[in-house]
C-alpha cells in the first residue's frame, strides 16, 4: 500500500484519542503511516507537505467522500463541511461574497464594538464581584453574537439551547471517527444525542424560515433602532438564498457556516489567552507592542477607538504572531481527512488504492521538527517575526495547513485573524486575568497542560477559568514599562494596583526584610529567597515620577513557574 516511507500505526495506544500518539513519532521528520482497524477502509496518516500539498490541490481526486459523511450527515447535512462538486461550489460562492474585504471592514468597525462592549461590562462586574469567569464561554458569547448579527441578522447569544445541543453533538460526531462501534453505542444510549440533533435542525430552520418572512415582507426587517439594525446589505443567509432555492440546503450550509464562524474562532481565542497566561514574558511584549500602537490611550479605557485598518499585520505584528503561534500549537481543526475516488501515487511514492481515506493531522504538523525546527513544541510568537519586527517567517499552506489549502482554503481565514487580534487589543490592554489554579483543572505549578475535549474542533475540556480580574488603571506602571530604562537597584519596590474592590498589592524588600502588602513575613526564608533570586532575575524599570522600581507582568519565572499573581495568592491568602 505505501512506499519505503510506509509504517504501521495500531490503534491499541492508551489515550483520548487514536490521533494522540502520532505527534511524537512524526516530530523529527516526514512519515506516512497505515492505519489499520476492523472493519473501517484502508487509511493512511501523512505528515509531508509535499503529500498534503497532492490532497488538497487535487480536488476531485480526494473528495469528503462516504466515510466522512456517513459519520457528519446527522450534523451538518448539505452543507459546506460535507459536501463535494456543485454542492459544494454554490455554497462557496455564496460565502465568497459575504466575506469580502468591505463586509470585513463593517465587521471590525461597527458590528463587533457594541458586542465588545458588552464584554467588557460583563467582565466589570466579574471584577467587583471577584467571581471565577469561564473566558471560553466568554469568547464563545462573542462569536456567536457576532455571527448571529451579521450573517444572519439575529440576536444569537450562546445561551440559546441550540448552542448546547451543537456542542454535544460535535462531541458525540467526534467520537464516530474513531470509535468502530458508534451506531451499537448510539442505538443503545443515543437518545440524548438525536435529541441534540433535533435542536440543531430546528434552530437551522427557525434561521432561514425567519429571514423567508423577511424577504416576503420587507416591513418586517424595519428597525428604528440604528444600533440593532445589521449594518451589512448583503448578509450571509441572504447570500445563501440568492444562490440556493433548496431551503433544506440553505438551513444545513447556514448552521455549517455559523459552526465555522463561531466555535474555532472562539476556541482559538481561548488557546491564545491560556498560553499567554503560561508564558507572560509574551503578554508583556504584546502590551508593549499596544502601549507603541496607542500612545495616547490610557490604560484606564478601552482601545476603543481599534479599527479594520489598526489590526492589520503591519500595524500588530506581534498580537498577530501571538495568535498564529496559537494556531501553530493549538490548531481548531485538529485533524482533517478525504477519501480518494481513483488510485493515486503521492509525491513520497506511497501508492494508494481507490476508496482509501487519507489524514493529515495539523496538530502533529506544527509540532515537527522538521518544519519548525528543535523548538517546535515551544511557544515562541517571534519565529513569525524578522528583525525587524516584522511578520517575516512564511510558510505554505500545505506546511501549516490551519486553514486548508487550495481551492477549499478558508473563507474566514483573514475574518479570523483581524477578529481575534481586535478582541486580544481590547481585553488584554484593559484586564489581568489570572488563571484558577487547581490541581483537578490543571494550572501554572499545580497540575499539567490543559487538555481539549473530544469534538470535530479542539474546545479546551472544562474551558479556561480566571479569577481575580482586575482593571488596569496605574498609569505609573503603565508609563515605566513604556520609558524602559534599566537599572539594578538595592533597594527597590513592586506596585501594581487593581481596581476595586481588589486590594492595592505593594511589595518592598531591603535591609534583608521582605514586605508583601500589609503582611510582614519573617526575615529570610522562602520568601525572601524568592524575591532575592527575582530581583537579580527580572527586566527593571524606573518610574521617573516616583522613582520606584516596577517590575511589568512577569516576576519570578525562573523560581516558581509561574506568573506573579500565583504567587501573590499564595503569600497573602
Amino acid at each position: 500500500m505505501a512506499g519505503d516511507s510506509r509504517e504501521t500505526f495500531s490503534t491499541q495506544h492508551e489515550g483520548r484519542h487514536i490521533l494522540s500518539a502520532i505527534p511524537a513519532v512524526l516530530q523529527t521528520g516526514f512519515s506516512t503511516f497505515e492505519i489499520s482497524v476492523p472493519s473501517l477502509p484502508p487509511a493512511i496518516v501523512i505528515s509531508d507537505p509535499k503529500n498534503v500539498e497532492h490532497v488538497l490541490k487535487n480536488e476531485e481526486l480526494f473528495i469528503k467522500g462516504t466515510f466522512f459523511r456517513s459519520r457528519s450527515w446527522d450534523l451538518f447535512g448539505n452543507g459546506i463541511i460535507n459536501a463535494d462538486g456543485d454542492l459544494w461550489r454554490i455554497q462557496r460562492k455564496a460565502g465568497l461574497r459575504f466575506f469580502s474585504n468591505a463586509n470585513l471592514k463593517i465587521f471590525l468597525d461597527e458590528a463587533l464594538p457594541p458586542i465588545l462592549d458588552d464584554t467588557e461590562t460583563f467582565l466589570d462586574a466579574a471584577v467587583n464581584s471577584e467571581e471565577t469567569v469561564d473566558m471560553q464561554q466568554v469568547f464563545l458569547e462573542l462569536t456567536t453574537r457576532l455571527m448571529g448579527k451579521v450573517a444572519y441578522d439575529m440576536d444569537m447569544p450562546a445561551s440559546l439551547p441550540f448552542s448546547k445541543a451543537f456542542d454535544f453533538a460535535s462531541g458525540a460526531i467526534g467520537d464516530r471517527f474513531h470509535n468502530p462501534f458508534w451506531k451499537i453505542r448510539e442505538f443503545v444510549f443515543g437518545a440524548p444525542l438525536r435529541k441534540a440533533f433535533v435542536e440543531v435542525k430546528r434552530f437551522g430552520n427557525e434561521i432561514v424560515s425567519s429571514t423567508v418572512a423577511k424577504r416576503q415582507n420587507p416591513s418586517m426587517a424595519r428597525d428604528n433602532s440604528t444600533k440593532a439594525r445589521n449594518p451589512l446589505q448583503d448578509n450571509l443567509i441572504n447570500s445563501l438564498l440568492d444562490h440556493i432555492q433548496d431551503h433544506q440546503v440553505v438551513e444545513d450550509a447556514a448552521m455549517n457556516y455559523l459552526s465555522a464562524g463561531r466555535d474555532t474562532t472562539a476556541q482559538s481565542l481561548t488557546w491564545t489567552l491560556y498560553l499567554l497566561l503560561r508564558h507572560p514574558e509574551h503578554q508583556e511584549s504584546l502590551i508593549g507592542e499596544l502601549a507603541r500602537a496607542f500612545p495616547s490611550m490610557s490604560r484606564s479605557s478601552a482601545v476603543r477607538s481599534v479599527t479594520y485598518d489598526q489590526v492589520q499585520p503591519v500595524a500588530l505584528p506581534y498580537t498577530h504572531s501571538v495568535f498564529t503561534e496559537t494556531l501553530r500549537l493549538c490548531p481548531p481543526v485538529p485533524f482533517e481527512l478525504k477519501e480518494c475516488v481513483a488510485p493515486t501515487t503521492f509525491p513520497d511514492g506511497t501508492w494508494l488504492p481507490k476508496g482509501s481515506v487519507v489524514i493529515w493531522v495539523p496538530w502533529a504538523m506544527g509540532r515537527s521538527h522538521k518544519i519548525w525546527g528543535d523548538d517546535s513544541e515551544r511557544f515562541r510568537p517571534d519565529r513569525w517575526l524578522d528583525a525587524a519586527g516584522s511578520i517575516g517567517l512564511q510558510k505554505s499552506a500545505f506546511e501549516f495547513p490551519v486553514f486548508n489549502g487550495g481551492p477549499r482554503t478558508c473563507l474566514g481565514k483573514k475574518l479570523a485573524e483581524l477578529l481575534a487580534v481586535a478582541v486580544l487589543s481590547r481585553l488584554m490592554w484593559r484586564y489581568e486575568f489570572a488563571e484558577v489554579v487547581t490541581k483537578e483543572l490543571g494550572g501554572c505549578g499545580r497540575g499539567g497542560e490543559r487538555k481539549s475535549q473530544n469534538s470535530l474542533t479542539l474546545p479546551m475540556e472544562d474551558g479556561l477559568p480566571v479569577k481575580k480580574l482586575a482593571t488596569i488603571h496605574d498609569e505609573a506602571v503603565y508609563r515605566s514599562a513604556v520609558v524602559a530604562k534599566d537599572i539594578t537597584p538595592s533597594v527597590g519596590s513592586v506596585h501594581l494596583e487593581r481596581s476595586q474592590p481588589a486590594p492595592r498589592i505593594w511589595w518592598w524588600t531591603g535591609g534583608g526584610t521582605t514586605f508583601a502588602g500589609s503582611g510582614k513575613p519573617a526575615a529570610g526564608g522562602p520568601l525572601q529567597e524568592t524575591l532575592t533570586a527575582s530581583w537579580e532575575a527580572s527586566r527593571w524599570w524606573c518610574d521617573e515620577a516616583s522613582m520606584r522600581v516596577v517590575v511589568f507582568k512577569e516576576l519570578i519565572p525562573t523560581i516558581y513557574g509561574c506568573a506573579y499573581r500565583h504567587f501573590l495568592e499564595d503569600v497573602l491568602e
